[in-house]
């Protein structure tokens, strides 16, 4: 994908504003529960940070994606759930304050760990792709300031004007879903004319991550004794990835088009398995 206003400019304002209206949801006691679900923080994260991308090196292996899409699938690994797995798990009656909770600290965390699991997977599939690998300091700074900043100017929002922040709310998660909507299509008009094959060779890889990432994360908390709805809530949290992020990186950072298939991929494929996600858990509840 060559540099473009899309790239340079609507990426990243849209996924700062989808950003932002995840910060509107946010307060600092989502940042103090880790006291109160010390096993349930612990576990999420550990599927989010650790064995999402391991799991995900593992699928590209088996499914012998091509060495772009293996990073592109890399990269939806290493990106945190963001306000989508936010909303579902509240739609699938599973803990909302849990999933808040791992989306805050998932989301601070992987500003450092993004760099680190998206240069491993370039050096590891594309031997002789350095020109390609994401520069750290610039990464780390880039992510903070389309990612944690607008969330913490959405917190701000909150505290200083609560009933704006209400306000706000609804309207913003629209745009969210507008913004997810133009920034797929965008990805997919560029890749029209290979878009099939890439559903070809990328979708079963892409479904087995999503379906793979979730039972893990449901089957890891009840094997830890969580009770259903955290488990249910680490289920999302493993398999709900931000698909927009993993977009942005590699179609702005590292400006990749075939990299950014996998996200496009998984982010149309997910909503269909959240669907089920959400009968299942209402009906449990």
């Amino acid at each position: 994908m060559q540099t473009s206003l899309l790239t340079e400019l609507f990426l990243p304002l849209a996924l700062a504003l989808i950003m932002f209206g995840m910060g509107l949801t946010l307060t600092p006691a989502d940042f103090k529960r880790i006291l109160i679900y010390p096993k349930a923080v612990a576990i999420g994260l550990f599927n989010q940070i650790l064995l999402l991308p391991i799991v995900a090196f593992g699928i590209a292996k088996l499914f012998q994606l091509s060495p772009e899409m293996s990073v592109g699938l890399m990269i939806l690994s290493a990106c945190p759930g963001g306000a989508t797995s936010n909303l579902i798990t509240h739609l699938a009656k599973g803990d909302s304050a849990l999933s808040i909770t791992l989306t805050a600290f998932s989301s601070l965390i992987t500003v450092l760990t993004i760099p680190f699991v998206v240069n491993f997977s370039i050096g590891y599939f594309i031997p002789g792709g350095e020109e390609q690998k994401l520069e750290i300091l610039g990464t780390v700074i880039a992510v903070l300031v389309i990612t944690i900043i607008p969330v913490a100017i959405g917190m701000l929002v909150l505290k200083k004007a609560p009933a704006l922040a209400l306000k706000w709310d609804k309207p913003f998660r629209r745009i969210s879903l507008v913004f997810f909507i133009l920034i797929v299509l965008a990805a997919i008009l560029k890749e029209r004319e290979n878009i099939v094959q890439f559903f070809i060779d990328a979708g079963p890889a892409a479904l087995a991550l999503n379906i793979g990432t979730l039972s893990l994360g449901f089957l890891v908390g009840k094997a830890v004794g969580l009770e259903f709805k955290q488990g249910l809530t680490i289920a999302v949290e493993s398999g709900i990835q931000n698909a927009t992020l993993g977009i942005t990186i590699a179609a702005t950072l590292l400006v990749n088009s075939v990299m950014t298939i996998p996200s496009v991929i998984y982010g149309l494929l997910m909503f269909g398995t959240a669907a089920l996600i959400i009968f299942w858990g209402s009906k449990k509840a």
